[in-house]
This record gives structure tokens, C-alpha cells and sequence, in this order.
């Protein structure tokens, strides 16, 4: 064999290994990656088999709460192939979310028997159905950590808004009233939050006026009513002019708008020398309009006595700037 044929054979056997051992990886390649596929499909399957079983308990118990639903024979057997196929090989799912599905499968069936031997006596299945929905919201919530968070236990999902909740159980058509006398999704969603899973916002635990009282103060008292520090009580000056001033005023009489007092008027005075008038007749017991409305308003000045020998001194006037000097009343028995 010449130099230049054992090159081209050499040359050929090399080209020849190299494709094998592509052709190789690329088949070893394409079965993982169809094995990968194959346990995707798998695990999407274990989602699709919860939630039919789940839309035909939750129609079951809607029917019985309903009472739609009254005969045994109605209430199918729940049956899993897909879990069970997971679960009989290595697979690179989480194993505790399988374990999970199992145990929340293992609860329906129990409750499914539960209540179609219920159904079959005759008896009252309310108690029984209570059991199973307490039992299809526990699975619901666990199909919601399956799909969205990999099947890992709630006190360890991310944080996530509850309103997430409500659209994935909106996008595979749970109803959240299917179940007369219950909000499904609520239901879900506090359950969630009550096994440990961080739901936002976090349900309110005070009142507006509780809350910004409880942050008053850095330093509050924790014992005090509302976290607060007891109010220090500040000094006001008193200032002794504006005390006096409404010391004043409070002495003086106050006198209402509404209630006019009629003014007093001033009794003459009589001299001893001169004689006693005759005493007028006793008023009538029930006065009359007009007297009243004079009674009510003020006298200027009282009228002199008619008689001419009887002098009736005037009440002492209070001096005028511009007036002249006091007349003095005249004598007893002069005649003006």
C-alpha cells in the first residue's frame, strides 16, 4: 500500500469515527432531552388528573349541598394512573409535592366512601360533605403549589399576591361560588396563608386610628392604652390684669337678649309735713293688654302728683355738663 492510499484510509477512518461518535451524542442527547419532555408531559399530567378529580368533587359536593344529588351510584370512584406512574420510578420532580397529592388523594377517597355509605342508609350527609370540602380545598391549595411554585411546601413558596391566586383559580375555571354558601377562592387563599405561605397584603390587624396611634411614638409606653406616653401637663401663665378683668365680668349680671326688664321706676319721695294721699283702689287681678305693654315699657320720668298743696321731690338727677347749677326744692308749703 502506497503512502498516499494508507493516508486517504487513515484519513477516511477518522472522518468515519467522528461521525459515529456524533451520531452518538446526538441520540444520547435526543433521549434525555425526549426523557426531560417525557417527565414534563408526566408531571402536567398529574396536574390535569388533580384537577379533573377536583371539578368532579366539587360539582358532587355543590349537588349535595344543593340536594341535587341523593343517590350513591352518582358519586365515581377517584383513580390517579399518572401519580401512580411518578411514583413507581426516579424521576427529578419533588418527591414531597408527589407525596403530598397522594396523601390529599388518599383523604378524598376516604371521604368519597364516607359519604356514599351515607347516601345509601339514607341518612343526613352534611357533616360528611363538610369533611370532604375542608378535604378538596386542602388539595386545591395543593395543586396551586404544584403548578406555581413546583410542588415545594407553603412556608417556603415566594411571596406572592393573592390576587395571583384568584386569577389561576379564574384560569382553570374553579368557580368561586360552585359551592352554595362559600367563596372557594377565599377559602383557598386563607388556608394558604394559615400553613405558612406569605400572601400579600397582609390582612389588616388594626384600624387606621389603631395603627397610626400604635406609631405615635418611639418611646411609648407598651402598657399604655394605644402605645401612648401620658400627655405632660404644661404650665399656663396667668396673667393677674386679664384675671381681674374676667373676675369682672363674671360678677356682673348677665342679661338676656330675648327677656327684656322693664325698668324701675323711681318711687317720689314725700315730705313728713306734707299729708298722706289717699291710697288707690286695689289692681284688677287680671290686668289688661295694654296695661301690660305700659307695665313692660320704661317710664322716663314719673308724673307729679295732681294735688297742688303736695310737693313730690324728683329723684336726684346725675349733674349735666352743659345743665346750670341744682335747684334746690323750695320749702315745705310754698306755693311754685
Amino acid at each position: 500500500m502506497s503512502d498516499a492510499t494508507f493516508e486517504t484510509f487513515l484519513v477516511s477512518g477518522l472522518l468515519v469515527l467522528i461521525a459515529a461518535i456524533g451520531y452518538l451524542a446526538w441520540s444520547a442527547w435526543r433521549w434525555v432531552d425526549r426523557e426531560r419532555d417525557m417527565e414534563k408531559r408526566a408531571l402536567a399530567g398529574v396536574s390535569h388528573e388533580i384537577k379533573s378529580n377536583l371539578d368532579r368533587m366539587l360539582t358532587e359536593l355543590g349537588g349535595i349541598a344543593t340536594g341535587s344529588l341523593t343517590s350513591d351510584i352518582e358519586l365515581l370512584p377517584i383513580v390517579h394512573p399518572q401519580l401512580d406512574a411518578l411514583l413507581s420510578r426516579p424521576n427529578e420532580a419533588d418527591r414531597r409535592g408527589l407525596t403530598v397529592i397522594r396523601a390529599n388523594y388518599n383523604e378524598l377517597t376516604a371521604h368519597k366512601q364516607t359519604l356514599r355509605s351515607v347516601l345509601a342508609a339514607g341518612g343526613d350527609p352534611d357533616a360528611a360533605a363538610n369533611l370532604a370540602v375542608n378535604a378538596a380545598i386542602k388539595t386545591l391549595a395543593t395543586l396551586y403549589l404544584w403548578e406555581e411554585h413546583k410542588g415545594c411546601p407553603p412556608e417556603f413558596a415566594r411571596s406572592t399576591r393573592s390576587w395571583d391566586v384568584r386569577d389561576w383559580m379564574k384560569a382553570h375555571r374553579f368557580d368561586a361560588h360552585i359551592l352554595p354558601g362559600l367563596h372557594l377562592r377565599d377559602l383557598v387563599i386563607e388556608y394558604l396563608r394559615g400553613a405558612g405561605m406569605a400572601l400579600t397584603p397582609r390582612p389588616l390587624t388594626h384600624t387606621a386610628h389603631e395603627y397610626f396611634s400604635k406609631r405615635y411614638d418611639r418611646k411609648a409606653d407598651p402598657n399604655a392604652p394605644f402605645w401612648k406616653r401620658k400627655a405632660k401637663v404644661v404650665p399656663v401663665p396667668v396673667d393677674t390684669e386679664t384675671a381681674d378683668a374676667a373676675g369682672e365680668e363674671a360678677l356682673e349680671p348677665e342679661v338676656s337678649a330675648a327677656e327684656p326688664i322693664p325698668a324701675e321706676t323711681p318711687e317720689p319721695e314725700v315730705s313728713a309735713a306734707d299729708p298722706i294721699p289717699a291710697e288707690a283702689p286695689p289692681p284688677a287681678l287680671e290686668p289688661t293688654p295694654e296695661a301690660v305693654q305700659t307695665a313692660l315699657e320704661p317710664s322716663p320720668e314719673p308724673a307729679a302728683a295732681p294735688t297742688p298743696d303736695i310737693t313730690v321731690e324728683p329723684a336726684p338727677l346725675e349733674p349735666q355738663p352743659d345743665s346750670g347749677p341744682e335747684i334746690k326744692s323750695p320749702t315745705p308749703g310754698s306755693v311754685l
